[in-house]
């Protein structure tokens, strides 16, 4: 069973594509009981004729229980300026559905959509302690990546091989340049730093773009979430970027970051690729600036 915490515009996306693909049985929990039955009422009728599958809206938790995968995406309110500048508020209500995985179902795998992810997929893990607890962005940010080189190449996305973007999801993310290819060639050897410096801050400055344009990224993340979920469901190895809980990989200790990782049902392991010292030097930043938010989140939760 698959559960989705939160059944506003990008849990209901997560879930229409659960549902929609006939994946597995879903459960959208929401605390206006009466949004989440409405969007299970719309998503059932997706269903693929031949699947046995079910959505459920709900506002009670204990429905949790039984879930292989639990998806949060429930916020208390949009970020503005910045991911992290919800944090509190956001910290206080992934506390409390921490506790509630933890005494319900604590073999679930848990993906974290919840801004700011690093911190809130730290926050998480601290209840669930292992590898069950995965921050979806990272994949979000490569697909943005992948796109911007593109388009800056004028070529087809397809044509872009292995654009990873590593670290927080928010203002220090860090594009890896040095492992993205245009076919065989690498874009280092094509692009000149003023180019990369714009691909760098329009990365970075997406979703900004996309608020301007239409409020809020949906599909993107929905989308990025869904082959997670899948991959767990149906044992599948996948390869993506994610956060998740560092012990020393990369110089990084103690800390969740987007990093390169291979997610099958029963595990997830971290890459460790070869990246330049100067993305090493901006990644151990980015991993710092997390850091001190988990730290201004561990004092205000005291």
């Amino acid at each position: 069973m698959i559960t989705i915490l939160g059944a506003g515009k990008v849990g209901s996306a997560i879930a229409f594509l659960c549902g929609s693909s006939g994946l597995d049985d879903v459960t959208l929990v929401n605390r206006n009981e009466k949004r989440a039955i409405g969007e299970a009422l719309d998503i059932t009728n997706s269903i693929p004729k031949n699947s046995t599958i079910s959505v459920t809206g709900t506002s009670d938790y204990s429905q949790i229980k039984n879930s292989d995968v639990i998806v949060i995406t429930a916020s208390v309110k949009a970020h503005t300026a910045s991911r992290s500048d919800i944090m509190l508020e956001q910290s206080v209500m992934i506390r409390d559905i921490a506790r509630k995985i933890s005494e319900l179902a604590p073999n679930s795998k848990v993906l974290v959509v919840t801004n700011p992810v690093d911190v809130m997929t730290y926050l998480m893990q601290t209840c669930n302690p292992g590898s069950n607890v995965i921050g979806i962005a990272s994949s979000l940010d490569s697909a943005r990546f992948r796109y911007l080189l593109a388009k800056e190449l004028r070529v087809d996305q397809s044509q872009i091989i292995d654009a990873m973007v590593m670290g927080e999801h928010d203002d220090s993310m860090v594009p890896i340049f040095s492992r993205a290819k245009l076919g065989n060639v690498s874009v280092n050897d094509i692009l000149n730093e003023k180019q990369k410096s714009q691909i760098t801050l329009d990365v970075r400055n997406y979703w900004k773009l996309l608020r301007d344009y239409k409020g809020s990224s949906v599909f993107g993340i929905a989308k990025n979430t869904f082959d997670v979920i899948e991959s767990i469901i149906q044992n599948q190895q996948l390869d993506i970027c994610a956060s998740v809980l560092l012990h020393g990989q990369y110089g990084v200790n103690d800390v969740c970051i987007g990093v390169p990782v291979t997610i099958t049902k029963s595990q997830v392991l971290i890459n460790e690729v070869s990246i330049s010292n100067y993305e090493k030097e901006q990644l151990r930043k980015s991993a710092g600036i997390v850091k001190s938010n988990i730290s201004q989140v561990s004092e205000f939760l005291k």
